[in-house]
């Protein structure tokens, strides 16, 4: 927690145009949401460059707006090797992508990886599955699964850096 006493969160996929930007803006409402906004810096990325600058995937806005967020001006990018000094947690969707990360993290910064679904142990799933080859109904999961974990994320949060 350096950047002007913000606690910096990163959530990561392969494309960054599903799952990172639907947690993204999911994380960004509920710190809006708890008048945390300020102290929280939040954004996206993939792990790969297949999408670098494009708006998430419409199924993904779509069952986003469902439910009131908005995830529209969220653009996607890639990791760089900044983000691991920039961000306090960086959160993989699923093990492959932490495994990416793992390769690609500096010494000293293991600790800020994780897998997105530890901070929702209840949900029974370590992963957040890939929607994008699948129907509208696995973003509405996909969207579940991510609300679970974000609270989980925003408890651990206030515990161990905004109390």
């Amino acid at each position: 927690m350096d950047r002007q006493g913000k606690v910096g969160v990163l959530f990561v996929c392969m494309g960054n145009i599903c799952r990172s930007p639907t947690a993204h803006g999911v994380f960004r409402q509920l710190a809006r949401d708890e008048g945390l906004e300020q102290w929280i810096e939040i954004d996206s990325a993939g792990t790969h460059a297949y999408h670098v600058g494009a708006s998430p995937d419409p199924r993904a806005q779509a069952a986003a707006a469902s439910r009131n967020i908005d995830l529209s001006d969220l653009r996607g990018r890639q990791v760089e090797t900044g983000d691991f000094q920039r961000f306090d947690y960086i959160l993989a969707m699923d093990n492959e992508n932490l495994g990416i990360l793992g390769n690609l993290c500096p010494v000293g910064a293991e600790e800020k990886l994780h897998l997105f679904m530890d901070f929702a142990p209840d949900y029974g799933m370590r992963e957040v599955p890939d929607p994008y080859y699948g129907g509208d109904r696995g973003f509405d999961q996909v969207f579940d699964m991510i609300e679970q974990a974000s609270r989980g994320l925003m408890e651990e949060i206030r515990q161990g850096h905004l109390s």
